[in-house]
Order: structure tokens, then sequence, then C-alpha cells
């Protein structure tokens, strides 16, 4: 099985703590948010916002899910080039952001093409063994929906009371609305991919 911490080493990659510090600044000053307001909106303290904003901090899956959650963004977002450099309907492999939860170790790549306007995106993710992660965040101004399609191993993931196992092959769709956590309960790492889509929801 391949050592994604060393792949994450050894492969020459942009600096996304950089790129996500640059990221949260913007659409943070883009909303007119003070750190308070930030801090209230996403439970993510002020002294955590400004580390990650000053890019010093390398930040886990949780933290930045809160940030884009206060944000009224999708996590895969966080990663992006703070503008597309191009309109090339092609990603090549080389050219997608990979990032490694310091948490838990998990991998996920940013599949699709920066670049071209569409409202879904893809991502790949390899998750170690016995591992996992626990996202809290509620719902969102947008509706973000999401299907998952286990390619190798096996994960459990639980919406809110409602716990899924998920087998090689099968695909999961639901709704970022509440909490999630996602567990590899096995001795082996899996691998899925996550095909995502968002919508303005209506007005309350």
């Amino acid at each position: 099985m391949m050592d994604f911490k060393s792949i994450m080493k050894d492969k020459a990659i942009p600096d996304l703590n950089q790129r996500i510090a640059r990221h949260v600044r913007e659409l943070r000053s883009a909303h007119g948010f003070s750190l308070a307001v930030m801090a209230s909106r996403s439970g993510v303290s002020r002294s955590m916002i400004s580390v990650v904003e000053r890019g010093e901090s390398s930040p886990t899956a949780v933290v930045l899910e809160k940030l884009a959650a206060g944000l009224g963004v999708t996590l895969a977002s966080l990663f992006d080039l703070p503008a597309a450099t191009s309109n090339s309907p092609v990603a090549r492999h080389k050219d997608q952001p990979q990032w490694l939860d310091p948490a838990s170790g998990y991998s996920r790549r940013n599949v699709s093409p920066p670049g071209v306007t569409q409202p879904m995106r893809i991502i790949e993710v390899h998750f170690p063994a016995g591992k996992r992660v626990a996202f809290e965040t509620g719902g969102r101004e947008r509706l973000i929906y999401q299907q998952i399609w286990m390619l190798e191993g096996e994960m459990n993931i639980t919406l809110g009371q409602e716990c899924h196992r998920l087998h090689q092959g099968d695909c999961l769709a639901m709704q970022l609305k509440g909490p999630i956590m996602f567990h590899n309960p096995t001795r082996k790492s899996a691998r899925y991919a996550v095909v995502m889509t968002s919508e303005t929801s209506s007005p309350r």
C-alpha cells in the first residue's frame, strides 16, 4: 500500500497552507466579517483563525470544514488556486492539489479542473485504516449535495444517527446539513470518490 505521507513529502506541490490562508482571509474580508464574527459563525477561536490566515498552521480537516461552513463555501474550494490560471477542461494528475489531514492522516485530492465553471466537483480520498473524522457543522446558506462512491476498501459513514456501511462499489447520496462522521473500521486503507454539487437555498 502506498505511503501517502511520503508522497506528500516527495511530490512538488504548491504550499497549500498559504493557499488556504489566502482564501480564508479574502473570503472573510469579502463578507465583511471581523475575527469575532467569524469565530461566532464557525465555532473556531479568533486566535486559531488568525493563525490559519497567516499560514502558520497546518489546520485539521475539522477546523477547515468549520471555517468553510462559516464562510458559506465547500471545504474543497479552500484548496483552489486564488484565481483560475487556466480555463482548460483538463486537470492533469500532477497539477491536482493533494492535501493531508495532520490529525487523521487522510489524504484528499481535488480532481476537477479549477478553471471550469460547472456546479459539480470530484474529490478523491484515501482514508487510513482505523481512523475517523467527525464533522460537526450544520446547514449552510447553499444546499450542498454529494455522493460517495467506494473504490477500494470499506467505510462507515454516519449521518446524524444513521450509519451506512459502504463496501467496494457502493454509492451513498447525502446532503451536508448536519453532523457527519467518516470511519474506516478495517485494517486496510480505503479509497473513495466524492462527487459534489451545490445550489442556493430558498430564502427563509
